[in-house]
């Protein structure tokens, strides 16, 4: 991915950005790439490329239009359309708009090749003066990290694999990385991250990494849900439920992802990441419907369901994650379907306690283009989580308000006073669309990151 992006090239083939809606074909430098525009019935809708010849019939420069609403995503529609060659952007881009460019361009050239040799694109684009290079790389590869963790199936990515892939990454910052695995869970009180694992081959295991900035700072806590695949447990999944479960491990995908983008920036803050990692498989000794566990902050727990895993595991993380006072704890989590049916697979669900939090997620969300929506946490539900021998219920009664009544059993465990946020996404691309192919996908993870430079700055003072 990172390939196609060059220093320098000679003879690299000019690309003319057109914003949609202030398109002047009598603005280019050649009159007769204007007739060709416009007998090519180029219009200035957003995503139209025109291809520009020279005298020769050879490429000479390519007309691009660009809404900025659509961006990054719409220079990733440019990068298929194009044949192989250099390419350098031309104009007078504002350096954010050609950041984003370059980034919508990084992204269009993704492919999924642990297991197959995927088409290479080769276009190959100049880096256009001015921008920040360090940080449109570090997105892209986060999103690219997070793409890779989903896709690959769980028999490459159990819970010793996405492990692995968390001590990685703490190691090349410099982190300091704790692992719990299987009885070791029990020893230092973690058990429902135990009892939700227990019955696969490969053992249970909590992830902690610590990390502090340069400079003082806000403490910050990440938790992701890293439910390896999820069968069902005893309340066992239809065959086509259990088909994409591979992704059930996008939340710690998310939450570790956005670590890494935290510590390559060097943010002036204090980071904590917990990763409970499982699989909820089916053995003789998997956990069972109405079984009553008892959670790290001692509540017990009535099961719902065996298929409501995620929550289980969670709690535990957030009761951890708690402990350390943080300023702020994200969670992220492939928590329900009730979310999918509110908001479709694109669209993530926020919940939140804290309303400056919350808006400044959506509105960084609004800016870059990684929305998520705010969802209630309505108290009145917390009543239908009610159990009768325990605590709470683990998934309540009635089957209306799912990701609510999920939301606020997460709750449950996060103290009061104490500022967190939980999103509920999809973490999947169900179709394909320019620089989002079909697969594993970062969604509300940009935006995070940006919010949470915002935050560390603004608790700074500065």
């Amino acid at each position: 991915m990172l390939e196609s992006l060059l220093d320098d090239a000679e003879g690299a083939v000019a690309i003319l950005p057109q914003r949609s809606g202030a398109v002047d074909l009598n603005h280019l430098p050649e009159p007769q790439w204007r007739r060709w525009a416009e007998a090519s019935g180029f219009t200035g809708e957003s995503g139209q490329v025109c291809l520009l010849p020279d005298a020769e019939g050879a490429l000479a420069a390519v007309l691009f239009c660009y809404d900025p609403d659509e961006l990054p995503w719409c220079t990733a529609e440019l990068v298929a359309a194009l044949p192989a060659g250099n390419y350098r952007l031309k104009g007078s881009l504002d350096p954010w708009t050609a950041g984003q460019m370059v980034l919508g361009w990084l992204l269009g050239h993704y492919r999924f090749d642990r297991y197959k040799e995927q088409e290479a694109r080769g276009c190959k684009l100049v880096w256009p003066q001015g921008i920040d290079r360090g940080e449109v790389l570090r997105q892209a590869q986060a999103v690219r990290q997070v793409r890779d963790l989903i896709n690959t199936p769980a028999e490459d990515m159990g819970p010793s694999a996405l492990a692995a892939a968390a001590l990685e990454v703490g190691k090349a910052y410099g982190a300091s990385i704790e692992t719990l695995v299987g009885d070791a869970l029990l020893e230092r009180n973690f058990p429902m991250v135990h009892t939700v694992g227990r019955a696969a081959a490969d053992a249970p295991r909590l992830v902690a990494l610590s990390w502090q900035g340069e400079a003082a700072g806000p403490h910050l806590a990440l938790v992701g849900k890293g439910v390896c695949f999820d069968s069902g447990g005893l309340d066992i999944k239809p065959a086509e439920g259990m088909k994409l479960m591979k992704k059930d491990m996008g939340g710690a995908a998310h939450a570790l992802a956005l670590a890494r983008l935290v510590m390559d920036a060097g943010l002036p803050l204090r980071l904590t990441l917990m990763l409970p990692i499982v699989e909820n498989a089916i053995a003789g000794n998997a956990f069972r419907p109405l079984d009553v566990l008892r959670g790290r902050d001692g509540s017990t727990v009535e099961v719902g369901n065996t298929d409501a895993e995620g929550r289980l595991i969670l709690a535990d993380a957030l009761t951890y994650a708690a402990e350390q006072k943080p300023d702020l704890i994200l969670d992220f989590a492939t928590l329900t379907g009730a979310a999918r049916v509110a908001l479709g697979t694109e669209l993530p669900a926020l919940f939140c306690n804290d309303d400056a939090v919350a808006e400044a997620w959506l509105a960084a969300g609004r800016k870059i283009k990684d929305p998520v929506w705010r969802m209630p946490l309505h108290a009145n539900y917390r009543r239908l989580l009610d159990s009768r021998v325990a605590d709470i219920h683990s998934t309540g009664e009635g089957g209306f308000g799912g990701a609510i009544t999920a939301a606020l059993f997460l709750q449950h465990f996060v103290p009061e006073g104490q500022a967190w946020a939980h999103l509920d996404l999809m973490a999947w691309n169900n179709r394909a669309r320019p620089g989002r192919p079909v697969g594993g996908e970062a969604m509300g993870l940009r935006s995070a990151y940006a919010m949470i430079k915002e935050w560390c700055h603004e608790r700074k003072g500065g």
